[in-house]
């Protein structure tokens, strides 16, 4: 635990006590203390290096205890000298001397009229007011013929310093327990305050709403950095100001409690909403907040559409798009790149590969990120009920129609992106409807009479040939040149095979739930996967990494495991099985690396086409660059 209390003892004896009483009343938090032996004259320079480390009370006694209250800003706490205190050490001399000085700070040495009656003697009184008048009033004292000083610290090393003997005033051990006691319940109030002060800051500084405070006399006393934004002044110009002073909109005639009032700053409106602040029902001024009325539309249209859409939200980025192929790494540039506009994508490509996940990809890195994301599929849906989902409809557009109408999905894409999946689909009567859309960026929902203007990219994907459907007039051409603006073409598996061996590590990580006990997948396991067709894509990869992982009994799944598993596919997933099993079977049974393997498997196929390249890479799914490359390069 950190050190909260520290203890200044002016003399040994104290700081001996203090260690005693923590030890026996605190021992469950001793380490909350700290206790430091130091007079009068090194107390000030030990307490500045303690409140650096963080010390949150201190406590001690008599002057040295005044001093430092004086000259720290922490709460201190005095431990109390009581006249018992006092008679105490009295009598604990063995023989009373003649002339005796009671010596210390008012705080200590009240009292002695009462311990001089109890006694039957008389006692000078040295009372000190302040450090620098010790010495001059110990002297004085004792050229008047004090010949004991019975005192604090102080002032008993001034009389051993003028050649006169001393005694400490000793404080008792309650009397330092209570002190202790005391000094943790200031600290833990002082934290709790200090919490709540630093919540309160945060909330302030922190707050989309602009907050100005004011005192009594209606000046500010605190600006924070939204209202600095609001009213392009920064906090120390406006200080002490009066509000109307730094905004003549703001009439305090005007504004009554509570009230709410609308305002022009800077061609920016603005609700100012005042409270005043009451402390036993005195006012002490109040708290202004300002909020922008075009920041309270936009968050009342975004709840709006999230409660209508149900979490109409893009989960994917595009790192969770895996490959480093040349292929895939050519992909996601081109969608890094695209993501930075607001022109329409076609994404094309086979079943399968991907697509609408590296569509969400490009919405979560554009500046459309935090509007909606809509994905519609437009082979999913018959004609009239796909042109009521994209349009939307008004009260009573047709039979069966919702009571109260229906957002299109355009509308509530405004200001994200609507991605259209497998756009070759759509029927041509919708076609041009969409195409007038993607021109003049507005919307009539079906049964309505005005137009809506919308805010929306359109991202497509298909996964035919939509420039052969131009040329059968199954697609609208004009339509076709405004989707193909900027396009993407997702490669398939059989495209980014030196993804395989990734995409089965990733999916055993990612997929952990479906089989605990699995930790890895051996390379054998993973080139045999490599040279499997893949028709249906990264999909179906997945789907067959769900089988396998369930199948495997063991730890780490085997080529056997992945033979087993898919022993029903064989003739879908293995391009020539006769060739892997051949391959797979000649390796040693020594643990090779997966590129060694990859190797003996392009050269036993280069040696087959007779050292043509062309029809080894054609065979192998890869470029002729790469197998010459890798076969260079081993």
């Amino acid at each position: 635990m950190k050190e909260q209390v520290l203890f200044i003892a002016p003399f040994k004896k104290l700081a001996e006590d203090a260690y005693l009483v923590i030890e026996e009343r605190f021992s469950d938090k001793k380490d909350l203390f700290k206790v430091v032996e130091a007079d009068l004259v090194e107390a000030e320079e030990v307490v500045k290096k303690y409140i650096n480390d963080g010390i949150e009370v201190i406590v001690s006694r008599g002057g040295t205890a005044s001093l430092l209250e004086k000259e720290v800003d922490i709460p201190m706490v005095y431990i109390q000298v009581t006249i018992t205190d006092i008679l105490q050490s009295l009598l604990e001399l063995k023989k009373m001397p003649d002339n005796i000085g009671i010596a210390g700070f008012e705080n200590m040495i009240y009292g002695v009229e009462e311990i001089a009656k109890i006694l039957n003697t008389n006692f000078v009184e040295i009372l000190i007011s302040k450090a620098e008048e010790a010495d001059m009033k110990i002297n004085r004292a004792i050229n008047r013929g004090i010949d004991f000083i019975v005192g604090d610290a102080i002032s008993v090393k001034l009389a051993k310093k003028y050649g006169i003997n001393g005694k400490f005033i000793n404080s008792g051990k309650e009397s330092i327990y209570r002190a202790l006691q005391e000094a943790l319940l200031i600290a833990k109030v002082r934290r709790q305050d200090e919490h709540k002060s630093e919540m309160i800051r945060t909330i302030i500084q922190k707050s989309h709403d602009g907050i100005i405070a004011t005192n009594e006399e209606n000046r500010i006393s605190l600006f924070n950095p939204e209202a600095e934004k609001i009213f392009h002044r920064i906090k120390y110009e406006v200080l002490g100001k009066k509000v109307e002073d730094i905004c003549s909109s703001i009439n305090e005639k005007k504004l009554n409690e509570e009230e709410e009032l609308l305002i022009n700053i800077y061609n920016k409106q603005y609700l100012i909403k005042k409270s005043s602040i009451y402390v036993k029902d005195v006012n002490k001024g109040s708290i202004y907040s300002l909020q922008n009325i075009s920041e309270m539309q936009k968050l009342e249209r975004n709840i709006r559409k999230k409660l209508s859409s149900k979490g109409l939200v893009a989960k994917y980025s595009l790192e969770d798009t895996i490959g480093k192929s040349p292929a895939c790494v050519k992909m996601k540039n081109k969608a890094k790149k695209y993501a930075l506009t607001n022109s329409t994508i076609l994404i094309t490509g086979e079943s399968g590969t991907g697509k609408e996940m590296l569509v969400q990809g490009i919405h979560n890195i554009s500046d459309r990120a935090q509007g909606p994301f809509v994905a519609l599929n437009c082979a999913a849906l018959p004609e009239n009920l796909l042109e009521s989902e994209l349009f939307g409809y008004v009260d009573g557009a047709f039979t069966g129609a919702k009571r109260g109408g229906r957002q299109g999905m355009f509308e509530l894409a405004h200001g994200g992106t609507l991605f259209l999946d497998e756009i070759g689909e759509m029927p041509l009567s919708l076609q041009s409807r969409i195409l007038r859309v993607l021109q003049e960026r507005e919307v009539m929902p079906l049964g309505g009479e005005s137009i809506i203007p919308i805010d929306v990219r359109i991202i497509a994907a298909t996964n035919q040939n939509l420039s052969k459907m131009v040329e059968e007039g199954r697609f609208r051409s004009d339509l076709y040149y405004r989707l193909n603006i900027l396009r993407i073409h997702m490669p398939t598996l059989a495209e980014r095979k030196e993804d395989i061996p990734l995409l089965a590590d990733k999916l055993l990580q990612k997929m952990q739930d479906i089989n605990p006990n699995l930790k890895s997948i051996t390379k054998e396991a993973k080139l045999f996967l490599s040279n499997c067709k893949w028709p249906g894509n990264i999909r179906q990869f997945v789907n067959m990494m769900e089988r396998i992982m369930l199948l495997t009994d063991g730890d780490t799944i085997t080529k056997q495991d992945v033979i087993n598993a898919y022993e029903d596919d064989k003739e879908s997933l293995i391009s020539n099985e006769k060739e892997i099993i051949e391959c797979t079977e000649s390796i040693n049974t020594v643990d090779k690396n997966l590129a060694q393997m990859e190797i003996e498997l392009l050269h036993k196929i280069l040696v087959e086409e007779n050292y043509n390249y062309t029809k080894a890479a054609k065979r192998l799914g890869i470029h002729r660059t790469t197998l010459w490359r890798k076969l260079k390069n081993k």
